[in-house]
């Protein structure tokens, strides 16, 4: 691997950037600020969306799925050739973290604005980045340094080492391609499911296996590399409340940590990008068991959705630190960093609570955004503008700041309670509630009880159901026997077979929408019936097929 001190300076003018809603508006806005002229680029039926309309220019993708518009290498670098960038910012998600989207990048002469290919390469792969983890002294849980290849590889794992365990994709992140495992029998389904899930999202469907902390607190650490060598940890984030993997609700600094416990995180996530030859924006993750064992997770070679949280806390734009380092320049951060109050990130997902967080594309009729002391809206979309079930559910996110997290929680409250979204569903009614629980306002480290799994196993709220089902002839007496879509999105496949025999609750096809995968499960036994065929779209509540 090339030094960080490689790379030669090179004058940044135009950033075309290669990504879609809140985070290219962020750091289209960034760039303004730094003076930077901003190229957008947008899929069918976004020409005027946000992000559109805030850049210096615009180039159409033409294409509505992911696979033909922000995951498509050559239609993003001839944007950059027609429009005259000199640079390209990849935001999170999509080809951000693609060592092979950045080497072409490089290879057409443009600076890419993230770490080097290969690091990319190294820290991307999960397997080598947990071996670097361990050659440096970071903490580590037991599991696999080298992919499992079966089913029967991941139950032999869990025989040896107990449960539960998680199987996760050695490439990518986001909680895609993750699955955590309690009991042994449903080893196999969750491997496939990982599998065909991490081969959707990253092309590679390679997974490890590793021993699952219990009532997991997410803990992670945000860092800056430099050409000169420098590394610099600019404090702890906790995520630990999520749905699906899926971070919703992020905080700095992680609250409840002895200082010995945040010492020890910071010392692992230098070490590691130290020794990476790390050069940009990253971030370690870790997690935090009930027992107070600490592992290392993953680390994210990317700008992080929560990034907001760390800037408020410690007034440095992480997007211009980006833009600078990418120019060959040394980072603007003091030696000591300082940490001034407490930051919640809500993030707004188009979702249902009330229907286990599905995921609800529609037209967004009412989008009243709340104001005021310490508050923060990062957005991508605006009232009147169509939510596709094509990408992210993300719609905004929501940043509060207070001098400490009992102020910073007061004014989630306010803020939260005059926020108004109409048209889609929203994740609001579950960010009024948590503010509410005492597992997550607690004032010390005894009452804080949120961890990685409680939404799903020990969150005490009832949620309404907000999405309206949208399927023509809904009104009728329904079969007891329909397969029904639970949401507008595609079929993305059938697990069993036209005609065969299925029992009760078995899985019997996959629905995707918003980059989520969801099991569809027969609603009695019979004979399946194929109504729908493979890739075909879906509405809410719409028959796939029926079980006779």
């Amino acid at each position: 691997m090339s030094s960080p001190s490689d790379a030669p300076a090179r004058p940044v003018s135009t950033v075309l950037v290669a990504n879609r809603g809140e985070i290219a508006v962020r750091v289209i806005r960034a760039a303004r600020e730094a003076g930077l002229r901003s190229v957008a680029v947008y899929a069918d039926g976004e020409a005027d969306a946000l992000h559109v309309r805030a850049a210096d220019d615009a180039y159409a993708l033409h294409g509505e799925t992911p696979d033909e518009t922000y995951l498509d290498t050559g239609k993003l670098l001839e944007a950059a050739r027609l429009s005259g960038a000199d640079a390209v910012h990849p935001g999170y998600g999509f080809l951000s973290e693609s060592a092979a989207f950045a080497r072409a990048v490089t290879e057409a002469g443009l600076v890419w604005i993230g770490p080097d290919p290969e690091t990319i390469e190294l820290l991307g792969d999960k397997a080598r980045a947990r071996t670097l983890a361990a050659e440096v002294g970071a903490p580590l849980v037991p599991g696999t340094n080298a992919p499992v290849r079966t089913a029967a590889d991941v139950e032999a794992f869990a025989d040896a080492h107990g449960l539960p365990i998680a199987i996760k994709a050695v490439h990518g992140g986001g909680g895609r391609g993750m699955r955590v495992v309690h009991e042994r029998e449903s080893i196999a389904e969750a491997y496939e499911s990982a599998v065909r899930e991490a081969v959707g999202a990253f092309g590679q469907g390679e997974c490890l296996v590793e021993r699952f902390l219990e009532r997991p607190r997410h803990i992670e650490a945000q860092v800056l590399g430099d050409r000169t060598g420098r590394i610099a940890v600019l404090g702890t984030r906790d995520c630990s409340l999520q749905r699906r993997n899926q971070k919703l609700v992020e905080e700095a600094p992680a609250p409840f940590l002895s200082d010995g416990l945040r010492e020890r995180i910071h010392r692992a996530a230098a070490d590691i990008c130290g020794a990476a030859g790390y050069v940009g924006v990253g971030t370690v993750e870790f997690l935090l068991g009930s027992d107070g064992t600490l592992s290392f997770l993953e680390v994210n070679t990317r700008l992080q959705v929560e990034h907001p949280v760390t800037e408020q806390v410690t007034g440095i734009d992480l997007v211009q630190e980006q833009f600078r380092i990418a120019a060959g320049d040394p980072m603007r951060v003091p030696d000591e960093i300082p940490v001034f109050g407490h930051a919640i990130e809500f993030r707004i997902n188009a979702e249902d609570p009330g229907l286990d967080y599905l995921p609800t594309p529609g037209t967004l009729t009412r989008f009243d955004p709340p104001g005021g002391q310490g508050v923060r809206l990062d957005s991508g979309f605006e009232a009147g503008q169509a939510i596709p079930g094509s990408f992210d559910s993300l719609l905004a996110k929501l940043i509060i700041w207070g001098r400490d997290r009992e102020e910073a929680l007061a004014r989630a409250r306010r803020a939260l309670a005059e926020f108004e979204i109409e048209g889609v569903a929203s994740v609001l009614p579950f960010d009024r509630f948590v503010v509410e629980d005492p597992a997550f306002t607690a004032t010390g480290e005894a009452g804080f009880a949120v961890h990685t799994r409680w939404i799903e196993e020990e969150c005490s709220a009832e949620f309404s159901p907000a999405a309206a089902a949208t399927a023509p002839g809904e009104d009728r007496t329904p079969d007891p026997g329909e397969v029904l879509a639970p949401f507008a999105g595609t079929l993305s496949s059938w697990r069993a077979a036209d005609g065969s025999t299925v029992a009760e609750g078995d899985t019997v096809a996959i629905v995707e929408a918003m980059k989520m995968e969801v099991p569809i499960k027969a609603p009695r036994a019979g004979r399946l019936r194929h109504g729908l065929e493979a890739g075909s779209p879906t509405t809410a509540r719409q028959p796939l097929g029926t079980v006779e």
